[in-house]
């Protein structure tokens, strides 16, 4: 509290000094009343000023750098030298001169950094993402389900008619991928009377049958608390001049303890632009504050990089290639990070390492346009970002593309996609899009083809999901390549069982060999196994995927040799 004081008194003096007219014509009768008087107007400014700004930097959490007074400087300035006369007038009116120019240069910083921009938001390059292990699950639990499991469950909380449900946010603890969502005061009454909220819930990301487990935590600092007590005023107060972008999340570590974290960095230029630098950890129970640079943060916080952050960063990543001005005229390179992400416009995922990233397709300012130039992964503990080209010979589908099929899909059921993301599935770019009705319950999986987008099935889990894409992959004629982990191995033996479905243009053949292991294989890939029968001896290429139907790329039938 002291620290605003002070900022606020500083400027409050300064600007008074400024703003008031020292040299006026006297009156040598009334000279004695008169300075008695401008005393007094004086110590009355410098008040009234510092009240002025020592309420709105309360009320708002701006930093608290000289730069962030700049229209109040422009505005003081300008009137000081309207009000004063004589040499006073030429000196704030210098001042004057100063200030605007000032607030010329922060107003059309834009202009200039965007080859800043560009320089900061800079990703590598690559063509494609790893194939993912069809062994594993996905974290593919919508979060608009999650949070409607969540307001059902809400009974749990103790006092229910105090609080409501906080923001969500996915995070891996102890090797699981769950959803945490805080409670928070429903209003200022309730924080009067309340005074500290219970806790928080916390649902899986990877099974949707999973129920919501409330947690109880005993928490004073939250985003709806008010006055001291309200969770961003607390982190303004302990670092007054740091810069902050993105909202406050909760982030738990591995014994259920909450923090909640929010990223800082620096401005580009001026007062424009956003890099971000590291972290402010808070205790909420305790109020005990801590700053990380994005290297130190703790393991068990994985969103480091808020999402508004990346989401900027791609911003800058997909409109500066070429200066600020191609991107409103030109817009030669141009590519237009998607908004359907379910956190500021990018969708959090993890990988195979458990390490999370932001995920954002990116598509071409023209309008109607639908096929999609790339994608991005940020890693959201060091915002290092990778971007993906894909298969330069095949045009891929964006993601606006992929909920416009799920909406004509399902157009009599009124059910849409949410959080759609793109795969590597046996070697296909293929979008993984869960399915919600009009209540926002989770109804299916959707997998579609990014390339081929004929190629789709929908499924009760995403491993049902995977199975039927394999199948529908062979029935289109394309090629299975396995899985990440997949090692193309050959085996012989003789058949024991066959089961034949006929699909559109192909026939699938499910066979059981006698080491007790199945496989399937499309006669798209190999016509003459339509022939194939029990006893038959086989040679199979096939992958190692570890599925219970292991996908054969060739068969060869001695008995047809």
């Amino acid at each position: 509290m002291e620290s605003i004081l002070l900022f606020s008194v500083i400027i409050g003096v300064a600007s008074s000094l400024i703003l008031f007219p020292f040299i006026q014509t006297k009156n040598k009768k009334n000279e004695e009343k008169g300075a008695n008087i401008q005393s007094g107007f004086l110590l009355a400014c410098i008040v009234l000023l510092t009240a002025v700004v020592f309420v709105f930097f309360y009320l708002t959490n701006l930093d608290r750098n000289f730069s962030s007074v700049w229209l109040l400087a422009l505005v003081v300035t300008a009137a000081g030298a309207v009000f004063a006369t004589g040499i006073e007038r030429m000196v704030k009116g210098i001042l004057f001169l100063g200030t605007l120019l000032f607030s010329i240069y922060l107003g059309t910083a834009f202009l200039f950094n965007a080859d800043e921009k560009y320089e900061v938001a800079s990703m590598a390059q690559e063509t494609e993402i790893e194939v993912f292990d069809e062994t594993k699950t996905p974290a593919s639990v919508p979060p608009q389900f999650a949070r409607n499991k969540m307001k059902k469950a809400f009974g749990q909380v103790p006092n229910t008619s105090y609080y409501e449900l906080g923001n969500l946010q996915i995070q891996k603890v102890n090797d699981e991928y769950v959803y945490i969502a805080p409670v928070e005061f429903s209003g200022f009454f309730k924080w009067w009377n309340g005074d500290t909220t219970p806790g928080y819930f916390t649902i899986s990301a990877t099974d949707s049958t999973d129920n919501p487990k409330f947690m109880k935590a005993e928490i004073t600092y939250t985003p709806s608390s008010f006055f001291n007590k309200n969770l961003e005023r607390h982190m303004r107060m302990k670092y007054p001049e740091i810069i902050f972008y993105g909202e406050p999340q909760l982030e738990i570590d591995d014994e259920g303890k909450p923090f909640y974290i929010r990223s800082y960095g620096e401005f580009i230029s001026g007062r424009n632009g956003f890099e971000v630098k590291g972290i402010v950890l808070v205790d909420p129970s305790s109020g005990k504050t801590e700053m990380y640079a994005l290297a130190d943060v703790p393991g068990f916080i994985d969103g480091a990089v808020s999402p508004e952050a990346v989401s900027l960063q791609n911003s800058y990543f997909g409109n500066y290639a070429n200066g600020f001005w191609n991107s409103k005229f030109g817009k030669s390179d141009v590519k237009l990070p998607s908004d359907e992400g379910t956190e500021a416009n990018v969708s959090p995922i993890f990988d195979e390492n458990g390490e999370m990233h932001y995920f954002t397709d990116f598509t071409s300012p023209k309008e109607g346009v639908d096929s999609m130039l790339g994608y991005s992964l940020t890693n959201s503990r060091t915002g290092k970002a990778t971007y993906f080209t894909g298969n330069l010979e095949e045009s891929y589908m964006d993601s606006q593309g992929t909920l416009q099929i799920i909406e004509k899909k399902f157009i009599e059921k009124k059910w849409d996609g949410e959080m759609p993301i793109l795969y590597n599935f046996y070697g296909e770019a293929s979008w993984l899009t869960p399915v919600l009705d009009a209540n926002g319950f989770l109804q299916n999986y959707f997998i579609v083809s990014a390339a081929n987008p004929e190629i789709s099935v929908y499924g009760n889990t995403p491993n049902e999901a995977l199975k039927l894409y394999k199948t529908a992959l062979q029935r289109g004629g394309g090629t299975v390549d396995g899985t990440s982990e997949a090692e193309e191995k050959q085996v012989s033996g003789k058949v024991v069982r066959v089961y034949k479905e006929k699909a559109d243009n192909a026939t699938i053949v499910y066979f059981l060999l006698d080491n007790d292991q199945s496989y399937i294989i499309s006669s798209e890939n190999a016509p003459k196994a339509i022939y194939l029968q029990p006893n038959d001896e086989v040679n199979v290429t096939y992958l190692d995927t570890g599925e219970e139907f292991l996908p054969a790329k060739a068969i060869d039938i001695e008995e047809l040799n």
